[in-house]
This record gives C-alpha cells, structure tokens and sequence, in this order.
C-alpha cells in the first residue's frame, strides 16, 4: 500500500493551529472525530490525518514528564499486533506512552485509523509512537525522546522529527531516543524559550527551505 506524502509547510500549520483546532476557521470543518479527555486532545480529519496537540511551553511540558519508566507501578504499553510484537526490546517513556495509548483507544474506538499523524511537543512524542503502532507517515514539530534504547525498530523509518536547536525539550528525557528520522534546524537567531512554540518552527522551517536543506514533503 502507498503512503501517503503530507507538505511540510501546510502540516506546520495544521500543527499550529491544533491548539484551538475545534475554533480554528480552517481546521474546524474539516474535524471528522475529536478526543478532549484527561488532558490528552487529539482530532482526526476526513481527509486521514490525525492531528495531536501538545504543549506550547517548556513548564507545561515538564508537566507530564512525571514518572520515565513507570506510573503507580504500572507500565503501560500498546496492545496492538505490531507494537506488542516490536517493543523489540524497547522501554518508552511511561508518560509519553500513557499519552498515545489514550489517543490509540480513542482511534480503536470509532474504528478509522489515520493515514498519517502530525503532532507538536506532547503530540510529536505521542505521533512518533503511534507513527509504528499504525504503520503510516508522521511528522513531529518540537518532539522529545519517547523511548529508552538506541537502535532501529520496525517502522521507526516513517516518522520525521524536526526539531530547532534551541530548544531544550527536543533533547528530554536525558538519555532516551527518538524515533525515525531526526532534522535538526539550526535557527538563524535564538528563540530562547520561545523557540519551542510553533510559530517559531515555522519561521525555521521557511528558513530551511530557502536554504535547501530540507524537503518540501514527507515521507520524501
């Protein structure tokens, strides 16, 4: 089956205005499903796209870093065939985990899955997870480390992470990993804190752009 390619720019934008989605003129009558529940939002599209806001400050996102491993004692995982056969060995961050497998039962609950994920912060974490749990395309704007070991995982190649290299989150949890492909942005003048906020990325991603450095779609 094909994948599908999603612009770079326009997901940036669909990522921008995740956070007021269900208000937003040009995300709110494309919504074919939206998830507001214990702090996790997610909206999927009719057009397939599932979109996954996150936090917009680095405070917020420290919020839901609570417990790396565990939480209560419990681990919690995603018991879909894929994910279950291939946590090959690799330990996700129970928060980021607990995030994605919130929005995984909400998709198994109405029964269309996406074909291709964007997320930003909290979501860019949760879209590089749930990107091998489904086994389709996704892009991550500002996105953490979700799992512990170093190395390839089936699937781990059709998320795109990008990420500006000043902001502190992208390099959180010490010691974890990303998944799929890592383009690190170098801005062309620090953002400081606010380098984690969408607008900023999308000024360093026409940045990018202009320079040739980074493709107009993905996956490539």
């Amino acid at each position: 089956m094909a994948l599908h390619r999603y612009p770079l720019a326009a997901a940036a934008q669909l990522a921008r205005a995740s956070y007021s989605a269900n208000r937003h003129p040009s995300v709110a009558p494309h919504i074919a499903r939206s998830l507001d529940k214990d702090d996790v939002q997610a909206y999927l599209l009719k057009n397939g796209v599932l979109l996954i806001p996150g936090s917009n400050s680095v405070m917020d996102y420290l919020k839901f870093n609570l417990r790396v491993l565990n939480i209560g004692g419990r681990q919690f995982r995603i018991d879909d065939g894929t994910t279950e056969k291939g946590h090959s060995g690799t330990l996700w961050h129970q928060g980021f985990l607990r995030h994605a497998k919130a929005i995984f039962d909400w998709i198994d609950e109405g029964g269309t899955r996406p074909i291709f994920i964007i997320g930003h912060s909290l979501g860019a974490a949760a879209t590089q997870i749930l990107s091998k749990s489904y086994a389709v395309p996704g892009i991550g704007f500002a996105a953490p480390r979700p799992r512990k070991h170093r190395g390839t995982v089936v699937d781990d190649d059709l998320c795109l992470c990008i990420n500006r290299d000043d902001d502190i989150v992208c390099g959180l949890p010490g010691r974890f990993h990303h998944m799929g492909k890592v383009h690190k942005c170098k801005a062309a003048g620090s953002a400081h804190r606010a380098g984690h906020n969408m607008k900023h990325y999308q000024k360093v991603l026409a940045e990018q752009h202009q320079l040739g450095l980074l493709g107009i779609h993905w996956p490539l």
